[in-house]
């Protein structure tokens, strides 16, 4: 049995193939997929899994030099509550913003989107794969 605390082992597997600069996408239950690009459904119900808690078990395996948000997330706060609670498990301190258009049309750039099963609006985040040394 794996040590570390990611499990599912396409997940794993999927990180383990990125290169420096490659995206993953950690999605709300609605963000639309593209065609061609890899899905990882763990979304089980609305709620279930959490944004944040699957974002923190990538981040157990997976270095992001940089992140991106829709600019809508930033409605109503200045840094959704779920990116500043990551800060110290490896998201960068800072994010880059592009509207939620834009970030539909990257997305079909992305290696992989993991649907989770987060419903709050706009909750999605493009991790850009970096390197450990």
């Amino acid at each position: 049995m794996k040590k570390t605390r990611l499990l599912h082992a396409e997940l794993s597997q999927c990180i383990a193939t990125l290169g420096h600069g490659d995206m993953l996408i950690i999605a709300d239950a609605g963000l639309p997929i593209p065609k061609g690009v890899q899905r990882i459904d763990l979304a089980v119900s609305l709620g279930v899994p959490r944004l944040e808690d699957v974002l923190e078990a990538v981040l157990s395996e997976m270095q992001v030099e940089r992140s991106i948000i829709a600019q809508e997330a930033l409605a109503h706060q200045a840094a959704p509550v779920w990116y500043q609670g990551l800060i110290d498990k490896g998201l960068p301190p800072s994010f880059e913003t592009l509207s939620h258009d834009d970030f539909k049309k990257l997305s079909q750039q992305a290696k992989a989107i993991v649907r989770t099963g987060e419903a709050t609006p706009y909750a999605n985040v493009i991790l850009c794969s970096g390197v450990c040394f």
